[in-house]
């Protein structure tokens, strides 16, 4: 990893240069693609009928361990990278989530993996996936669908932040769902009693659902954006519009409950404005089932790569990006790292405004309100995550100060060390036919109680940041 140290950083520049939102990441995906034939790997495109996914093969044999990276970025997080001021780029799009950092380091991995296998002459397969579309898109949600993950036996991936620690939180599922009201167009002024507006339709729904915020689960979250207003003449009744809801909740029977009773909320909203519904199933994902035996197995090669010890220029640009946050912020960095498994009080940060530690390993029953796409694999293959600390203490993710942080020379070493301690992990279930019953045994007895069944209908397809499917 050290002596191509070099070359993964010129990864992660390219991708961070050429940020592409969901489904829509053309130019990385294809770069990444020919990077791991050059690097010897097999690549499938096209993976599960979704253009920007692909499949990176190297090796024979059981076992089958495969490396999960992403690469799509965000809309209105476009920055001037090391910069500790707000300087956006003419593109709106940014990687204020880090996954040129994610999508390079599990490429690394498996770069490594693929070189143990040829020294060590051990039957076993490595695969890189590249998995498109987790921000607002679940991409490997319809890959598990498709049956991408049907013969593998293990899954890896990491995710930067502020901290290092082994990511042991469920997360919540979700659903993410259109509602389009038709209604009718007119003079808003000559003639509206013979108008029917989509948009108090979104607005009466809106309503509607702030009322139910009350009535759901404690730990549910109701998020909504409107698409499509109808126009922008108030002079006119907008006939259609749009509102995009995400609904969030433990588990996935919890969030069709939310999402059945929202349902009926816009069936009324359109009752009371005699405007036609239809409703759209975007996407969805479940909650994330993490495997015991295969974090210990991570924690173990994460302490002992240990965690990044910065310069002291990197401390001052850490500071800088510090001094940006806002006062709430600053406060809730403890909060923020214990969403990716942080124990501990931040005494040990006194002083500080980089992470320079593991944090330990203890399984806890919490939840971590977010949501993701990993979470689909975890159902059908023992999987372990990692954070590496690649920003400044209190960063949040979805910022522009996540963005400007996305290729400094602290964010590429957390990168190499996060790909460093999944590939000896990976490493160590290839040689080690204990540890992997082991990581197997666990996820076969959750299975057991627990079958799959995709949260996605099988006619709903992959959709893009504009609405287009692919």
């Amino acid at each position: 990893m050290d002596k191509h140290k070099g070359y993964f950083q010129s990864v992660s520049e390219y991708i961070f240069k050429h940020p592409e939102t969901r489904f829509e990441e053309y130019e990385s995906a294809s770069f990444l693609a020919e990077e791991c034939e050059k690097q010897g790997f097999t690549v499938e495109r096209n993976l599960a009928n979704i253009p920007t996914a692909f499949k990176a093969t190297f090796g024979k044999g059981k076992p089958v361990i495969s490396f999960l990276g992403e690469f799509d970025a965000l809309p209105g997080l476009s920055q001037v990278p090391n910069e500790s001021t707000y300087q956006p780029l003419e593109t709106h799009i940014g990687h204020g989530c880090g996954h040129n950092l994610l999508g390079t380091g599990a490429f690394a991995a498996a770069c490594a993996v693929k070189a143990y296998l040829e020294k060590s002459a051990l039957p076993g397969t490595v695969i890189f996936l590249g998995c498109p579309g987790e921000e607002g898109g679940s991409g490997k949600t319809f890959m598990v669908r498709e049956g991408v993950f049907t013969d593998v036996d293990a899954s890896l991936t990491w995710h930067p932040s502020p901290g290092n620690s082994i990511i042991s939180l469920s997360t919540l599922a979700n659903y993410q769902v259109a509602f389009h009201f038709k209604g009718v167009a007119a003079h808003a002024a000559n003639s509206p009693h013979l108008g029917r507006s989509g948009l108090d339709a979104v607005e009466l729904m809106n309503v509607g659902v702030n009322y139910l915020r009350e009535h759901v689960v404690q730990d549910a979250r109701i998020h909504y954006a409107v698409t499509d207003t109808g126009g922008f003449s108030p002079n006119v009744v907008q006939p259609n519009a749009t509102v995009m809801y995400l609904i969030r909740a433990p588990k996935i029977h919890q969030v069709e409950n939310i999402y059945q009773r929202v349902c009926k909320i816009a069936e009324g909203a359109a009752l009371m404005t005699e405007t036609e519904l239809t409703i759209e199933f975007n996407k969805a994902c479940s909650n994330y089932i993490p495997n015991r035996k295969l974090e210990e197995i991570l924690y173990k090669y994460q302490k002992e790569v240990g965690a990044s010890t910065p310069t002291e220029e990197e401390e001052e640009y850490a500071k800088s990006i510090w001094e940006t946050l806002t006062e709430e912020e600053q406060e809730f960095y403890v909060e923020l790292m214990e969403g990716f498994g942080y124990i501990g009080d931040g005494s040990e940060f006194a002083g500080k405004y980089l992470s320079d530690v593991i944090s330990d390993y203890k399984v806890m029953d919490k939840l971590f309100y977010g949501s993701t796409d990993v979470a689909d694999v975890s159902w059908v293959v023992p999987t372990a995550q990692l954070s590496a600390a690649t920003s400044a203490l209190g960063t949040p993710l979805h910022t522009w100060q996540m963005t400007a942080q996305g290729i400094s020379s602290f964010a590429h070493k957390g990168m190499l060390r996060a790909a460093t301690a999944m590939a000896l992990t990976g490493a160590d279930l290839i040689s080690s036919k204990e540890n992997l019953a082991n990581v197997q045994k666990e996820h076969e007895q959750f299975k057991a109680k627990n079958p799959y069944k995709s949260p996605i209908p099988k006619d709903v397809k992959p959709t893009t940041l504009g609405g287009e499917k692919v």
